[in-house]
């Protein structure tokens, strides 16, 4: 046998060796991975977008799959339907929520609360926020440089010229929690979008005190404490000079509006009411007349 035909056998040799080392340390060290992860990940939307909690749709999948109680899990994207889907075919019982929808708790628009500099940085929320306040006298207000448009993987924010304050199309938004986690001044909040898409709730974040609070900001909440009184269901409370409604107690009815003197809380989606005359004011307009 020559030369040619040694080095052919020894190369043979070594293939085999190499083949069969392989393959031993591929049994000994491979990971199981439950083949329902890839059908349970076909069957989410595919967003990864962060919203349920995890990384992406195939850490979610995996979650899904080992957990034995996925009542705690929820796909904000995909919402009931992709997981009473993903809950059927794994046999487990799929969790229920309300639709959510995120809405900005700042109606500091130009008109509101008008500019006393203007900011000549970078065009981010994240970088105007950590060098000062803002170019109005309101700290706590929206800094109007689209970070919340930029985040939003589904196109449902965008920046409203006229008010310069981002726009939430309620239609678009799956209450992924993108524009939540990035605004610096924390002004978005999930909550239920509510029946046929109502909602009650105090636009504004504003915690200083009453006249400092008017001051910077027309419709800036004072922490008066009316539309605590006004409502019946214990829904709303005061803190840090500060009214919250709580949408999970909250019964729509509307009381707290017409007593608040600035015009902080707002009622979306409401048919317009029609205003009602009263006798007194029916009589002013008599006697003018």
């Amino acid at each position: 046998m020559g030369t040619l035909g040694y080095t052919i056998l020894t190369l043979s040799v070594l293939g085999v060796l190499c083949a069969m080392i392989l393959y031993v340390v591929a049994r000994k060290f491979r990971v199981y991975e439950d083949p329902r992860i890839d059908d349970v990940e076909k069957m989410l939307p595919g967003a990864n977008c962060g919203g349920c909690g995890y990384a992406g749709c195939r850490q979610f999948a995996t979650e899904l799959v080992k957990s034995d109680d996925i009542s705690s899990l929820f796909c904000p994207v995909g919402g009931e339907a992709v997981m009473k889907r993903v809950g059927e075919y794994l046999g487990k019982s799929a969790p229920e929520r309300e639709p959510m929808v995120a809405v900005l708790r700042c109606n500091g628009t130009c008109a509101n609360r008008p500019r006393g500099n203007v900011y000549d940085g970078a065009r981010s929320c994240a970088v105007e926020a950590s060098l000062y306040a803002g170019e109005t006298a309101c700290p706590f207000g929206c800094l109007g440089k689209g970070d919340c448009v930029a985040v939003c993987a589904f196109d449902a924010l965008h920046m409203d010229p006229q008010t310069g304050l981002p726009v939430v199309d309620q239609e678009k938004c799956t209450a992924c929690g993108a524009c939540v986690r990035t605004c610096p001044k924390s002004l978005f909040e999930l909550r239920k979008k509510g029946p046929r898409g109502l909602r009650v709730y105090v636009s504004c974040m504003n915690r200083d005190k009453g006249a400092v609070a008017r001051k910077s900001c027309s419709v800036a909440c004072i922490g008066c404490g009316k539309c605590v009184k006004a409502c019946p269901f214990d829904a709303i409370t005061l803190q840090n000079n500060l009214a919250y409604i709580d949408f999970n107690k909250c019964k729509l009815c509307r009381k707290c509006v017409p007593e608040c003197p600035t015009g902080a809380i707002w009622a979306v989606n409401f048919p317009q009411l029609k205003p009602v005359q009263t006798e007194k004011a029916a009589a002013a307009d008599d006697a003018q007349s």
